[in-house]
């Protein structure tokens, strides 16, 4: 398959499937393994592209986080949340620092996202079940200890294919946020988390891309924008009124899949 083509696909599964409980990093990795764009060089174009996914994160709360900022010297809420969010980066970052490369050598392949995206779809399944106390109504009344909580769930993402939205929302579920508030604390805590893990992983390993992959890394970041900036907000309109439930059947259909694909 042509590398425009490849990069608009990636594109579209990426700002698809980065802020919907599911795991761009897992389908990112099968889509790549499918058309045969896989190597070191496949992996800096799905980081790339994250970039993309990013941006609008920061495009669609634009206003909350001018907010926020604005607000750090004189509310108190202001520099809570930003102290929760700071709190809720540390442990996934530490963790994805110490074991970056064991984790790209042993997990980056179709077998541990198809396993990942089943454990995933079993935790939905089981944080659902339960009635929880979700006392919190909005992501910025999320105090430091409940960031924490949720910092520590985020460390399940570095499991290719379980997901950081998954992880993220169902530990702020279990924090005590409602549905909504908890999906918004995992956009926001997407900002520093993927931020600091794309810049890292271009640093580390720039030098795999060629020089005529500017214009197919240029398509795949815009196409991954607005396809991205679609599902957050289709996403937040979803889950006021629905439960996780929908994204545990297709993960476990996923997952089964790939394993069938892709058994040696």
């Amino acid at each position: 398959m042509n590398l425009l083509w490849i990069a608009v696909l990636l594109g579209i599964i990426e700002g698809l499937t980065e802020f919907l409980p599911i795991s761009s990093t897992g389908h990112l990795i099968v889509a790549n393994e499918l058309v045969g764009f896989t190597g070191k060089r496949s992996e800096v174009f799905a980081v790339f592209i994250q970039l993309g996914a990013i941006l609008a994160v920061v495009w669609e709360f634009r206003r909350r986080l001018f907010d926020v900022v604005k607000g750090l010297g004189t509310r108190p809420e202001s520099r809570g949340f930003a102290f929760a969010l700071g709190l809720a980066f540390l442990p996934a970052a530490l963790l994805g620092l110490t074991f970056h490369e064991t984790i790209k050598d042993k997990l980056f392949s179709p077998i541990p996202v198809a396993l990942a995206l089943i454990a995933g779809a079993i935790a939905i399944l089981v944080v659902e079940r339960f009635p929880l106390s979700l006392e919190i109504k909005r992501a910025e009344e999320t105090g430091w200890k409940r960031g924490l909580a949720i910092g520590f769930a985020q460390c399940f993402a570095l499991w290719p294919g379980f997901s950081r939205s998954a992880a993220t929302i169902l530990g702020g579920m279990g924090a005590g946020l409602n549905r909504k508030a908890a999906t918004e604390f995992s956009f926001f805590l997407a900002i520093p988390t993927m931020f600091a893990a794309t810049l890292w992983d271009l640093l580390q390993n720039h030098q795999y891309l060629e020089p005529g992959d500017a214009s197919a890394l240029a398509i795949s970041f815009a196409v991954s924008f607005l396809v991205a900036w679609l599902a957050i907000r289709w996403l937040l309109g979803f889950v006021a009124t629905h439960t996780l439930r929908p994204f545990a059947w297709y993960r476990l259909v996923a997952g089964i899949l790939i394993l069938v694909l892709f058994w040696p």
